[in-house]
């Protein structure tokens, strides 16, 4: 009869916690489509609800080609800074819309000493700001859609943040809400949830989808990359 391997909780818990932003930790999806319309109207277009689903937790220089096809006569640089800034201004005046549990879970993460990193598509400063907005030090670092040379649904942004956090992407866990986000996530190895805001996300390969973040724990985080490990080791 063979030996029984186990593992103890300690060796189950993931190395660190990658979260997306939009939509993921903070609802600024609306900010986003506010902006989105604002903008393609200011050139006479016209854009609709459809349109912008269609453009969740993509890269933005991407989108910014979206936009010009839209009628927008701008470079692309230039509309991610105009729907950047536009964004940054509805968080400062109307203040950081967490995802229902989204600050609990994060709080409860690193009070249980989980490292965590922000890894969003949204630029640098953008980020940085909403860190800025947290009321605890929430994240070991931030990879930016700035950071990187290929946006999600490319596994970059995930490895990168494993590079510089210095763990093995398979050790970590990614939580998600776009389908870009979560096939970047599943790609790039790490034990991905799905948690679902405006578009459904079944058929992408993500580990688990919950319904919400609220009640969600660190055990529960830990019990879904432990869970994934004992399967892999069978």
């Amino acid at each position: 009869m063979g030996a029984v391997t186990t593992t103890s909780s300690a060796d189950s818990r993931p190395s660190a916690v990658l979260w997306d932003m939009d939509g993921t930790l903070i609802d600024t999806e609306p900010y986003w489509m506010a902006a989105e319309t604002e903008l393609v109207e200011s050139y006479g277009g016209t854009w609709t609800h459809e349109q912008a689903l269609q453009l969740i937790g993509a890269g933005l220089l991407d989108s910014a080609k979206v936009f010009q096809a839209a009628g927008v006569d701008l470079e692309e640089q230039a509309i991610v800074d105009r729907l950047t800034d536009s964004v940054a201004d509805a968080l400062r005046t109307k203040g950081v819309p967490f995802r229902p549990g989204a600050r609990e879970l994060l709080a409860d993460l690193r009070a249980a000493g989980i490292r965590t990193a922000l890894v969003t598509m949204s630029l640098r400063r953008m980020a940085s700001d909403v860190v800025d907005l947290i009321d605890f030090e929430a994240f070991d670092l931030v990879v930016a859609g700035d950071d990187v040379a290929l946006p999600k649904p490319h596994p970059e942004p995930y490895l990168r943040a494993a590079e510089l956090l210095g763990v093995d992407i398979e050790d970590t866990v990614a939580i998600e809400d776009s389908r870009t986000g979560v096939t970047a996530g599943v790609a790039s190895g790490a034990v991905t949830i799905a948690v679902p805001n405006l578009i459904p996300l079944d058929g992408l390969g993500a580990h688990v989808i919950w319904e919400s973040l609220a009640t969600r724990t660190a055990e529960d985080v830990i019990a879904v990359h432990a869970r994934h490990t004992a399967e892999v080791a069978r």
